[in-house]
């Protein structure tokens, strides 16, 4: 019996004609990454291929590594196997991965969002014959808000909080999330400042985009010059210490999750805005049939019932365990 192109085993996906793994979780010789969150891009590898873009902020994160990069739709060949970078949208420097070896082509695409945020390349179409998809939110539920009314959600929440002369505390995640929450920021409401991990980060792809201007807050900022401000921080750091001194001070989450009834409750914040940096329900489904293949590999999120849907749409579907953590991945290094 033939083997497939891609494998799945205990240290990632695997390419066996290419001796190579695509976003391994364990380390291995050859490594293909797709972005630069931390269950994508880990650490002891011998020797990293990602995007260009990419390659900054893994250095960041993973220190000296042996990385070389690509350009998008570049074709490089390892033993006879084609691969090549396309846009995924999903932070910066996202990738999907195609694989293509004697007429077969498979794509992995790592995680991804089929919504042009602005920050990131938007998300590519790619013909192939096998897809391996994420489904963090695979459920019918799942339905995003347009871009800019949420951002207009934020920015309206925000002034009113100057108004009430209080602080505003925002999270999401240092890479990804918080880019694209700075980016939309109305900085004529008032002052913009950053958690260090969000700042270290926003530092690395300042290169890479338009930010607007944003203030480390440090043991040194003084309480009243926070008033009125936002803060951009983690979600690790809500219910911190680090927190306290922004009395008096109202929370929001930007996550898809606030899209599930009691999640804000269950968060302790006092707003929720529904923003993710993943393809909702019909944003899956529409991604799974324009690349026209029949096999799908679902992967982290609801994979069992995203499948057995796929299945009754008549898709040769099934399910692959990985350690790829979808939006519950809380990448906050500085």
């Amino acid at each position: 019996m033939t083997q497939p192109l891609l494998q799945f085993n205990d240290k990632g996906i695997y390419c066996q004609q290419a001796d190579v793994y695509l976003d391994p979780w364990r380390p291995v010789k050859n490594a293909i990454i797709t972005h630069g969150h931390s269950d994508h891009a880990r650490w002891g590898h011998q020797n990293y291929i990602t995007h260009y873009s990419n390659i900054p902020i893994i250095k960041h994160r993973l220190g000296e590594i042996n990385v070389s990069g690509k350009n998008w739709n570049e074709t490089f060949t390892i033993n006879g196997v084609k691969f090549s970078f396309h846009p995924a949208g999903h932070i910066i420097g996202s990738a999907q991965i195609r694989v293509e070896y004697k007429g077969e082509i498979w794509v992995f695409t790592g995680d991804y969002k089929t919504e042009n945020d602005g920050i990131s390349v938007p998300y590519e179409v790619v013909k192939c014959h096998s897809f391996i998809t994420e489904c963090t939110f695979g459920l019918p539920a799942f339905k995003w808000e347009p871009q800019p009314n949420v951002m207009t959600e934020i920015n309206n929440w925000w002034a009113e909080n100057r108004a009430e002369g209080k602080t505003s505390v925002l999270f999401g995640y240092s890479l990804g999330k918080a880019q694209r929450l700075l980016k939309y920021l109305d900085p004529n409401i008032g002052k913009i400042y950053t958690h260090g991990a969000i700042e270290n980060m926003t530092n690395i792809v300042r290169p890479m985009i338009d930010l607007p201007p944003t203030i480390r807050l440090t043991s040194e900022t003084k309480k009243e010059d926070l008033l009125g401000s936002i803060v951009i921080a983690p979600p690790s750091a809500h219910g911190s210490t680090w927190i306290r001194k922004m009395t008096p001070f109202v929370t929001g989450t930007a996550s898809g999750w606030m899209a599930f009834r009691g999640a804000r409750r269950r968060r302790a914040v006092d707003r929720g805005f529904v923003i993710s940096d993943h393809c909702d329900w019909m944003g899956l489904l529409e991604s799974i049939k324009a690349t026209g293949a029949e096999k799908i590999i679902c992967t982290h999120g609801y994979s069992d019932i995203f499948s057995k849907y796929l299945r009754e749409l008549g898709y040769d579907a099934r399910t692959a365990h990985t350690q790829y953590e979808g939006e519950t991945n809380d990448t906050d290094e500085s």
